[in-house]
């Protein structure tokens, strides 16, 4: 006979615990840093398919079914401003000139809402964009801004 003492298996050890909460854990974070997919599709669907705002917004009476956004006094010349309730960011690249933006960044689809000057910046992973014509400034974003479309009658910005 030997001596060998026979212990029932009541669970698994405490290293193989250990171990696959951290591979849980890690499959999470990699999964939430990592994902490449469109998450905010339903933001997207007001915009209109990314077209820009190529001839200055002047188009009178082009419809619109939004509630007026901002007087064209309240967007500075050469910045934007943000309006977080439309996920939206206007902007003045020229005198007369008014072009929209997601504030939606590309990167991680984290609202931004921290504009100075002509960038605004997610405060999620670092990336910047112009405001001006929705590019990006600043990494780890490599898409731009997605251009929304805007209408002016008279002194009257609408999001359309």
């Amino acid at each position: 006979m030997t001596s060998e003492s026979v212990q029932p298996m009541s669970g698994p050890s405490r290293r193989a615990v250990v171990a696959a909460a951290g591979a849980a854990g890690l499959t999470v974070a990699l999964t939430a840093c990592g994902s490449d997919d469109k998450a905010s599709d339903p933001s997207t669907e007001q915009g209109g398919g990314g077209a820009t705002n190529e001839g200055g917004g002047s188009s009178a009476g082009a419809g619109a079914g939004g509630a007026a956004l901002a007087k064209t006094a309240d967007i500075p010349e050469g910045s934007g401003k943000i309006f977080k309730d439309e996920k939206v960011v206007v902007s003045q690249p020229a005198a007369g000139d008014y072009k929209a933006f997601s504030t939606i960044c590309t990167h991680q689809n984290c609202p931004m809402v921290d504009l100075k000057d002509d960038i605004i910046s997610c405060a999620c992973h670092g990336s910047q964009f112009s405001v001006l014509d929705g590019s990006v400034k600043k990494g780890p974003a490599v898409k731009p801004l997605e251009a929304k479309k805007v209408t002016v009658n008279g002194d009257s910005i609408t999001l359309a």
